[in-house]
């Protein structure tokens, strides 16, 4: 319980009406959010993060130094994540599940802070959309706005869509239906410099050349001298996360200007959200 006190996951305070001052532990807001019937409960994402299909690739990080393999994900399990995901159920269905738990608490701050990032939009493209949590959430709170999921056609075979929501399978390296916007929650940091510059590519050709944008949820990793320590150091633990499962990797704003200039467009607007993410808008 003390790593826990001091971990910030419990407070240990004195029990009051008790004669000899007992003491005992009470929940804090990041514990409250690992409770499973907390509406914004990120549980399923700690959960998932921890099934040993994720963390097995972590013991294999020498053997990978000394391979070719593309991550330590591909030496412990003979193939990438992503093809992994597409044949074993299991696999797919809590990867999803934490995403969306995810999904729930990124987009219930987007919606009240940020309504103006959707103003003057018609249509949108979740690219990489999973279920469709975001997505719902976008068309319930802007019923004017035409929403779509654009996802592996595994992940989107069982989904129907209402209103103005719709889910597509598709390839984001392929091909994104036109829209005025597309949106890339936690996508581009899956993959590596080469790979994102062309889902890019993709987005640019899929939006308008007047109005239209690309809306990046991600983190902006901070400069060592800039910000806590702590959100530093869980930046620098999700940037290992995305070598050990992926190609990619967490960016600085320099490095996320590159991707931008590289893929061809011309400005770039970067709005911090829920500290250790930033939303950012990208323009033809």
């Amino acid at each position: 319980m003390r790593i826990l006190v001091h971990s910030g996951f419990f407070t240990k305070e004195k029990i009051s009406g008790t004669t000899e001052q007992e003491e005992g532990y009470m929940l804090t807001p990041a514990s409250r959010l690992l409770l499973k019937d907390e509406s914004l409960s990120v549980r399923p994402f700690l959960l998932a993060m921890l099934d040993p299909i994720l963390t097995k690739p972590w013991h294999n990080v020498s053997e990978w130094f000394q391979n070719d393999d593309p991550t330590p994900f591909d030496t412990a399990h003979g193939r990438t994540f992503w093809d992994y995901a597409g044949h074993e159920p299991r696999l797919n269905d809590f990867f999803n599940e934490g995403m969306a738990s995810d999904a729930r608490l990124v987009t219930s701050v987007v919606v009240k802070d940020c309504k103006g990032v959707f103003e003057g939009l018609n249509s949108l493209v979740d690219v990489g959309g999973g279920t469709g949590t975001v997505a719902k959430a976008l068309a319930d709170a802007f019923p004017n706005l035409d929403c779509t999921v654009l996802d592996l056609p595994h992940v989107v075979a069982d989904l129907q869509g209402s209103g103005n929501l719709k889910f597509v399978g598709g390839d984001m390296f392929q091909a994104i239906p036109s829209t005025d916007a597309v949106l890339l929650k936690w996508i581009l940091h899956d993959w590596n410099d080469e790979e994102s510059v062309k889902i890019l590519k993709r987005c640019k050709e899929a939006i308008p050349s007047k109005g239209g944008k690309v809306i990046i949820i991600d983190m902006k990793v901070e400069n060592n001298e800039k910000g806590d320590d702590e959100s530093i150091e869980t930046q620098l633990f999700f940037d290992m996360l995305m070598m050990i499962l992926f190609t990619g990797r967490e960016r600085t704003e320099k490095e996320w200007a590159k991707l931008f200039i590289d893929a061809g467009f011309s400005d770039y607007k970067i709005t911090p959200i829920l500290g250790l993410r930033s939303l950012i808008e990208v323009y033809p």
